[in-house]
């Protein structure tokens, strides 16, 4: 199948166009280089359309001494698009499981999030993407993911409310299964607790 991709001069004449679209000047000295700026950080934004994230999980340890308890990596701040507007999603996931015989480095759950957040997304995708490629890669006893993240396409547009977030969860095998397991990790990430 040939590449359809437009070339690098129709991503930046695309770009002129909005500008002029937007009531500027794409000739004047302040926006000279913005197409190719543009174009840039999309390569870099979009990054993930080019990585298999499943391939960051495929080298595992077994010297574990028999380690089966939960393990779970907090806090890892990611950037994504919405696929709506176009618009940045900032926030960070907590990834855990419930590993067989065998784990990975931590460094590849942090690679997952970041493989799948450079693409254009919905959280509710996201969420449920990395949760899946754990569970069928790695194939652990349980898998939790919960993202926290804060909509651009919400707080700079439509209904401009800032200090809003959006939280969502996937759990699967014991963490579907288990309310302990899950109250576990939800502690972990510091939303468990009752009110």
């Amino acid at each position: 199948m040939a590449d359809e991709s437009p070339s690098r001069e129709e991503a930046e004449a695309a770009i002129r166009t909005l500008l002029r679209w937007a009531g500027e000047d794409p000739a004047r000295e302040g926006l000279l280089d913005t197409p190719r700026r543009v174009v840039e950080a999309y390569r870099d934004w979009f990054s993930g359309y080019a990585e298999d994230p499943a391939e960051y999980l495929e080298r595992t340890f077994e010297e574990v001494a028999g380690y089966d308890e939960m393990i779970v990596l907090r806090d890892i701040e990611f950037s994504s698009h919405c696929e709506h507007h176009m618009a940045p999603i900032i926030g960070r996931a907590h990834v855990g499981y419930l590993p067989t015989d065998r784990v990975v480095g931590i460094s590849k759950l942090a690679r997952v999030v970041e493989a799948y957040a450079r693409r254009f997304q919905v959280q509710e995708k996201l969420t449920a993407q990395i949760a899946t490629c754990i569970e069928r890669v790695l194939r652990p006893r349980g898998v939790a993911v919960v993202i926290d993240a804060r909509h651009q396409c919400m707080t700079t547009r439509g209904v401009h409310k800032t200090g809003v977030s959006m939280v969502t969860s996937q759990m699967l095998g014991a963490f579907r299964e288990d309310a302990r397991t899950r109250a576990e990790f939800l502690q972990f990430v510091g939303l468990g607790g009752g009110r």
